[in-house]
């Protein structure tokens, strides 16, 4: 019940600060995240599609820009290597059209 509690919130904050802009930044510690992000292969197992833009001003839920500077960013995560220690499962597509989180 915890872990669906945490995840919903996960989503919810994603969703929220995503929608507007994804700027991410990618830190080393897992204590500075504010999620642990797997990265899978298969997008019918990844919470989220997410398509990686070079613009900033890109507004498209599903659509991450990487700051360079965690001071730019409205969200920071810490790539996991496992899945089960993972927050948010995501799947990098090569298509904007199929960027897309579901709840």
């Amino acid at each position: 019940m915890r872990n669906q509690f945490l995840f919903l919130n996960i989503l919810y904050f994603f969703s929220i600060n995503f929608s507007f802009a994804g700027q991410i930044f990618i830190t080393d510690y897992p204590s500075d995240a504010i999620a642990k992000v797997y990265v899978t292969n298969y997008a019918a197992e990844a919470n989220c599609v997410v398509y990686e833009t070079q613009y900033s001003s890109e507004s498209d839920p599903g659509v991450w820009y990487f700051t360079k500077y965690k001071s730019d960013s409205r969200a920071v995560i810490y790539y996991t290597k496992y899945k089960s220690d993972a927050d948010l499962i995501v799947f990098f597509t090569k298509y904007k059209s199929d960027a897309r989180c579901r709840y």
